[in-house]
């Protein structure tokens, strides 16, 4: 799924931020573009539709280096939590490289993680891919939360591949560039074994 930009000599890969509403898949976002510097980074762009929010941005990350010659670009997207959004992820979900799924910490938000993971699966199922298949990540978001669900409960609930996990206060920027890291490496990869 990944494009390669032979003029510019670029790797472009899509890595979308999935998970219910309020988990905290635009701040990740908005931390990463806040603490990346402005010849590295494109505009950050927000689609809104009905209270909920898109957002994208695409930058050269540092950490990534290049390959044969290629400069990696990341395309960083986030997707509406309600499941009434299912067209417009349908959209997003082309050409996809990489998933994070970015769940809420607050036990009030448990029922809620589950049916975006379901969600996500079925929006995967449309494409014909399977979590499994491609590279993913969860992360644990909102830790500061009072009575936070311990990590090893959320990951009995939610990752039944053994994913790689990352605990997150994305609010104060904690875990979210090891998150982006680890997606990051996975999709590079990912990409090297398919050439």
């Amino acid at each position: 799924m990944t494009f390669i930009n032979y003029n510019t000599r670029e790797i472009n890969f899509k890595i979308i931020y999935y998970g219910p509403a309020g988990s905290g898949k635009t701040r990740n976002l908005q931390y990463i573009f806040e603490n990346t510097s402005g010849e590295q980074k494109g505009e950050m762009i927000r689609f809104s539709n009905g209270g909920e929010r898109t957002c994208y941005f695409d930058f050269l990350p540092v950490f990534l280096g290049k390959i044969r010659g290629y400069q990696t670009r990341l395309h960083l997207y986030t997707v509406p939590g309600g499941v009434l959004h299912d067209t417009q992820r349908n959209l997003l979900f082309k050409g996809l490289d990489g998933i994070v799924f970015v769940a809420d910490s607050r036990p009030s938000m448990l029922t809620a993680n589950q049916t975006s993971l379901n969600n996500l699966h079925q929006n995967l199922a449309a494409f014909r891919y399977r979590i499994e298949s491609i590279p993913h990540v969860f992360q644990f978001n909102r830790r500061d939360a009072d009575e936070a669900v311990p990590v090893e409960e959320l990951a009995l609930l939610l990752n039944k591949h053994q994913a790689p996990e990352f605990a997150a206060n994305a609010k104060a920027g904690e875990g979210v560039l090891e998150t982006l890291k680890r997606i990051s490496g996975m999709v590079l990869s990912n990409i090297s074994r398919n050439k």
